[in-house]
Parts: C-alpha cells; structure tokens; sequence
C-alpha cells in the first residue's frame, strides 16, 4: 500500500469509493439489469429510459433526477421483499463475476491491518451499497439514498442527495465529526471524487481517466493504476 501518511501515530480514517475504485465497472446498471433478467415482464416499461436520458442531457445535467428516474422505470412500484431478494443475491454473486480489484482489495486489508476505520462512500443507491460495504468488512457506508412508500414499494425518489462530487466533500466533512482528530485517507477513480480528495489528509486518485489524472496532478495529488 503507498503510505499516504507517513509515521502515522494513530489509526486514520481509510475512505473508498466505490464504482471504478474498488471495482472495474459500474455496480448501478448491473443491478438494474441483472434486476430487468430475473423480472422480464417489466421491460415493457423501457420505453420510457430514452425520455430520461433526453431530459438529463438537454434539460437538467442532473445525475441525481437521472438515476432516480433509472430505478423507477425497473423497479418502481415493486415490493421491498422483492427488491431485497435480488439485492442480496446480486451481492452474493459479485465475487463470482469477478467485479472487486483484488489490488483494491489489499488496499482495504492493509488498512483493516493497521487498525483503521473503513468507509465506503458511493454515489450508488442504498438499494445494494450497504450489502457490499457489509459484504467487505466495512465499518460505516455512506450512499445515496431511495425513498419507499408507506407499504413498503419502490418509490424511487432521492432522499439524501446524490453521493457524488461536493457532495462527497460533505460527507467527508461529517466524517471528521464521527472520528475528530483522525486524518483521513481517501481513494477515488473519477474527476468527480477530486473535490473531496483534495480536502483530505492524503489521497490517491486510482484507475483514473488522462483527463482526471491531470486535473489530480494539477492539484498535487498521487496517482496509481488497481488491477
């Protein structure tokens, strides 16, 4: 592991993103395909997916509105019992898929190792996230929030805002109240994560595109390639 922190007297707070840091792909569109197979009937209501994406890309450039409106068109109106089912047998299977970075995947154990607390801090949905960040040994996930009916159906609507960009650098900041005077590490994979890594204590921007490795450089954070 690149020791951000050197001689580091006390444990740090070690905080992972998700999608691209600590797997190779996106979790998102695998869940609600994988979602769209075990539940054909409902790709009927696909039709509606080309709306969406005109909206987000002519109207609002909000990823929020954007994966919300996803969600709903394959899952909306379904039951929680329903919907947990396939989430526990999506998290069940991603070992077998081999979506984890096994270099991602030492990186966490390192820091188990070394006594430090690990977060995960995904833009994805609350519909899985917390299965996977349990699934590795994680001590706290933060992610983005969906909302259900009183009769515990699919609503879909955000309730948090959309775990990425600032919004990152907001959890970040909530985090040092949770564990006040630890540093804080920080791994991500996108330019998106680069606000909330510049304010950590150290960072490492893993897997980047040649665009968000220079904009990492430009701020003088570290860069690296997971396999």
């Amino acid at each position: 592991m690149i020791k951000l922190i050197p001689e580091r007297p006390t444990a740090c707070v070690a905080l992972f993103d998700l999608d691209g840091t600590l797997t190779w792909r996106d979790t998102l569109v695998s869940f609600l395909t994988g979602y769209l197979k075990r539940h054909p009937a409902r790709a009927f209501r696909l039709w509606r997916l080309p709306l969406a994406l005109a909206a987000y890309l002519c109207v609002t450039h909000d990823r929020g509105a954007l994966k919300s409106a996803m969600i709903r068109i394959v899952m909306g109106g379904d039951a929680r019992a329903r919907i947990d089912a396939w989430a526990d047998a999506f998290v069940a299977g991603l070992d077998a898929r081999g979506i984890f970075r096994p270099a991602a995947l030492a990186v966490v154990e390192e820091h188990r190792a070394a006594g430090d607390h690990l977060v995960l801090l995904s833009a994805s949905p609350d519909l899985y996230v917390p299965r996977i960040g349990r699934r590795l040994g994680f001590e706290r996930t933060l992610c983005t929030g969906i909302r259900w009916s009183a009769e515990d159906l699919l609503d879909g609507a955000l309730i948090t805002a959309n775990r990425r960009g600032e919004e990152k650098s907001s959890c970040l900041a909530w985090l040092r109240t949770q564990y006040p005077g630890l540093p804080v590490v920080a791994y991500g994979n996108s330019a998106s994560d680069l606000p909330h890594l510049r304010l950590a204590d150290g960072a490492l921007l893993v897997n980047g595109n040649a665009a968000a490795r220079r904009a990492a450089a430009a701020l003088g954070l570290a860069v690296a390639e997971w396999s």
